[in-house]
């Protein structure tokens, strides 16, 4: 698991997005069944009703936000198995998959 968690932890030090995941990005349009965390209030309490043995995969609006590698580290920090979903939403709507909002 060290090695994950500094892979994420090397991987923002070479990144900044252009637009910080917020609440209401769930709220315009997500994958269906996602939960809404950004990652600053990933914490023990937060996720403490999250099964982890479950994995979970962590997703941002596109290439060009870090928000899921800022969630990735975090989630792992916090014991869960995690991976990041490439290319975010954008790529998921790219490739046909469905989405839904409210």
């Amino acid at each position: 698991m060290s090695e994950q968690l500094q892979h994420y932890r090397d991987k923002l030090a070479y990144e900044i997005d252009s637009w910080d995941l917020k609440v209401q990005a769930h709220a315009r349009e997500h994958i269906p069944g996602a939960l809404s965390l950004p990652h600053r209030e990933m914490t023990g309490e937060s996720t403490a009703k999250i099964d982890r043995d479950t994995l979970v995969v962590v997703y941002c609006d596109g290439i060009g936000c870090n928000a899921s590698t800022k969630g990735a580290l975090r989630m792992a920090e916090l014991g869960f198995r995690v991976k990041e979903l490439m290319g975010g939403l954008d790529w998921w709507k790219r490739d046909g998959h469905p989405t839904q909002t409210g």
